[in-house]
């Protein structure tokens, strides 16, 4: 048998694979925050308010302290020397009642008489308590608060707010702790109105404030319109 030489078609190459389908473009992912303290709240000029109603702070007992410190060399802290620091609040209820919380002339509550909504623990005349001044806000009786304004005045040594580093830092029964720092001074104010409280249609609302005042108390007054009568009172 002879063989065929009848010429076949070369077999063709096989077409190139189908390219993959392209991938939607995804954006990179957003550098990570840091997470949000829930533990502490710093009243700052650009964030200087809070809401006490909403993050669920208006029960049981608030304290608020005072402390001060005086930097020294190697980053150590020693309470300042020289200063009496007094804490106090003015306070104004709902019925119209007023008055002032503050440890000259023994006005240690409001109201003066009966169960208190206001108190102050104490008289740190030398600084070196440990634990500050305290006072106490019984914020289950929101319904009978209208405004409380806390500041600080110097009852006895030079005003030098900058040494004595002061700070205020509200404890309330449920959430984080509101802090306000005396970051700011005036040399000649012996007052510094620190945070009002007001109650706005039933939500307790806290402002920062740091207001230096050049006098005591009644100027206070006067900065905030309390109008209250004043004397001449001492410890």
């Amino acid at each position: 048998m002879g063989i065929d030489y009848t010429k076949r078609p070369k077999a063709q190459p096989a077409p190139p694979p189908p390219p993959p389908p392209a991938q939607p473009y995804q954006q990179p992912p957003a550098p990570q925050q840091p997470p949000v303290s829930l533990s502490k709240v710093t009243l700052t000029k650009s964030a200087p308010s809070v809401s006490l109603t909403k993050q669920g702070s208006t029960t049981g007992q608030m304290r608020v302290n005072l402390n001060w410190t005086s930097g020294s060399k190697g980053g150590l802290f020693k309470r300042s020397a020289g200063v009496d620091l007094d804490l106090a609040c003015l306070w104004e209820f709902n019925d119209g009642d007023r008055g002032i919380v503050q440890a000259l002339g023994n006005s240690f509550q409001a109201p003066y008489d009966g169960q208190p909504i206001i108190y102050l623990d104490g008289d740190d005349r030398s600084g070196s308590a440990v634990g500050g001044e305290n006072m106490y806000i019984d914020l289950s009786q929101t319904h009978r608060i209208r405004r409380v304004l806390i500041f600080a005045y110097i009852y006895e040594g030079a005003p030098n707010w900058a040494a004595a580093n002061g700070v205020v830092t509200l404890f309330p029964a449920n959430g984080p702790q509101i802090e306000v720092r005396l970051d700011e001074s005036d040399q000649g104010a012996i007052s510094c109105a620190i945070a009002l409280l007001e109650n706005r249609g039933g939500e307790l609302i806290i402002n920062r404030e740091v207001r230096y005042i050049r006098g005591s108390q009644s100027k206070v007054d006067e900065a905030y319109g309390w109008g209250l009568n004043w004397k001449a009172g001492r410890k």
